[in-house]
């Protein structure tokens, strides 16, 4: 499994069902996985509280990995499963290919603010609140990746192309 990990906006969604297209794999995206397990969006679950969401999403993660077509698959994560350490043993147990799309915090915001700010970034000062927590997962991301993508002012397809060319160099069945 090739998971494409990053902060919220990065990418993940739009750049992993190119790869898995490109790569002729099924694709799955963990929050429309939760979405469809629960019938409700990711950001009511966490305004329910973090330990709610974050259950959801260790649930719907493991049984995606359940699935037989999972191996094989490119998964979108959601922008905070770093800070879930169930999910990510699990992806660990599954030897899964973790890919960070980087971007910067300013361009993540950006595409953040149309949509409307989630529960978590609701604080006295929610950009910096936001800078502080990319920052940190950030840091966190690249440790727990096994390449980074640096996505800043590029394309989907873009993003793709560098994600294909490190597959190649690993000797990656591209």
């Amino acid at each position: 499994m090739i998971v494409l990990s990053g902060p919220k906006h990065c990418g993940k969604t739009t750049a992993g069902g190119l790869l898995a297209a490109a790569l002729n794999r099924p694709f799955f995206d963990l929050d429309a996985q939760i979405q469809k397990e629960t019938g409700k969006t990711p950001r009511d679950i966490f305004a329910e509280g973090p330990e709610v969401f974050r259950k959801a999403e260790e649930e719907a993660l493991r049984r995606l990995l359940s699935l037989p077509e999972a191996e094989n698959a490119t998964l979108a994560a959601g922008g905070g499963v770093i800070d879930n350490p169930a999910a990510m043993s699990l992806l660990n147990s599954a030897q899964a290919i973790i890919v960070y799309i980087e971007i910067s915090a300013a361009t993540a915001w950006n595409r953040i603010v149309p949509g409307g700010l989630p529960a978590f970034l609701k604080t006295d000062d929610p950009k910096e609140t936001h800078r502080l927590l990319h920052e940190r997962r950030a840091a966190e991301y690249k440790k727990a990746a096994r390449f980074t993508v640096n996505a800043e002012n590029k394309s989907p397809h873009e993003t793709v192309c560098l994600i294909m060319n490190i597959l190649k160099k690993m000797d990656f069945n591209v």
